[in-house]
């Protein structure tokens, strides 16, 4: 009777999985778009231009996964989130990707019913500081105030660096990166504290003179940062995840938004070939997408080189190095999972 009872209960889960694995991608299909949750303004991964398009590492991702659903990186519509809201509006289905510069930790991965499809982002929490203020590592601070963002990983880790280094720094969480900005250049806090990606995009855009600031060499943090998901949805999982790593092996294999077509025509790299759907069906595999789903995404967004050096990269206000963004050919954390 028991082993009937248990046999029941995995067939009634298994049925019940394999509803929500399909869900998203269904229903992202039935709008007819992709809705993304975005940081509210941050230049370099999430901010609308001037003609009100939303440009970013982040909302890349968005195209990206828009390009390999519809083969149209247009079809997405962006929803700014707080580090407070962005969470529930996941978990709510209120959006579909939830691409905001946002950390992957123990608990975020076993506790609130969401996934990290991959890491678009290796980061370390830094800290921003007026060049006057002669400040050269973070012990300088002690008894001084620091700014950052309420619901962010950077309080606790504040916390923790403050007891293991036995130095007390006063904390101020502030809702958005507007508001950090406004209270760090009124005087309120001695330092402003987040991932240092955040920091380069306040130093170049938000504080009016970049050199009279500094950020500090030093980071207290480890943050890995990615598209989320929810939890029970592998087949949507499978497409965020995918899109990004097709976007890191194009990066590998030399193929460019430029020479996609190209490539296409004249590889004889079993690799290029599996990627850009010349050679299997990897395409039909994820929820019957197009076997050109990972041209599209190249075509239409780029490799993840072109996306970091037009956002982030050493031609853009935030002139950021590759560092551990770099491929792992070229010292740094970035390589595809094998498509194979």
């Amino acid at each position: 009777m028991l082993r009937s009872l248990a046999f029941a209960a995995l067939l009634l889960f298994s049925a019940t999985t394999s509803g929500a694995q399909a869900a998203t991608l269904d229903t992202v299909r039935q709008k007819g778009a992709v809705t993304c949750g975005v940081n509210v303004g941050l230049g370099g991964f999430s901010l609308p231009d001037s003609q009100g398009q939303w440009r970013g590492l982040d909302v890349d991702i968005c195209r990206a996964v828009a390009a390999a659903v519809f083969g149209d990186a247009t079809k997405v519509r962006y929803q700014g989130l707080t580090s407070a809201n962005r969470f529930t509006a996941l978990q709510s289905g209120e959006v579909d990707i939830l691409a905001r510069n946002t950390t992957l930790t123990f608990l975020r991965d076993v506790t609130i019913g969401l996934r990290m499809a991959a890491v678009n982002f290796y980061d370390g929490q830094g800290f921003l500081v007026r060049k006057s203020a002669n400040v050269k590592t973070v012990k300088d601070l002690a008894g001084g105030t620091v700014c950052m963002l309420q619901g962010s990983t950077h309080e606790m880790n504040i916390i923790d660096w403050m007891r293991q280094n036995k130095v007390d720094i006063k904390v101020i969480l502030l809702d958005t990166t507007d508001v950090l900005i406004q209270a760090f250049l009124a005087g309120r806090c001695d330092a402003a504290s987040s991932d240092s990606s955040n920091l380069a995009s306040i130093r170049a855009t938000g504080v009016g003179k970049p050199d009279d600031y500094v950020i500090l060499a030093e980071r207290i943090s480890k943050e890995p940062l990615g598209p989320m998901v929810r939890r029970a949805d592998d087949q949507w999982l499978d497409v965020v995840r995918w899109t990004l790593m097709a976007m890191i092996e194009a990066e590998e294999l030399g193929v460019t938004s430029a020479n996609a077509d190209k490539m296409l025509a004249e590889s004889t790299s079993p690799a290029v070939q599996r990627l850009l759907g010349k050679a299997g069906e990897y395409g039909k595999l994820m929820g019957g997408l197009d076997n050109a789903w990972a041209l599209n995404v190249i075509k239409q967004v780029g490799n993840y080189s072109e996306s970091y050096e037009r956002n982030v990269g050493t031609g853009s206000p935030l002139k950021l190095d590759r560092g551990p963004n770099a491929l792992w050919t070229q010292g740094g954390l970035m390589y595809a999972i094998p498509f194979r």
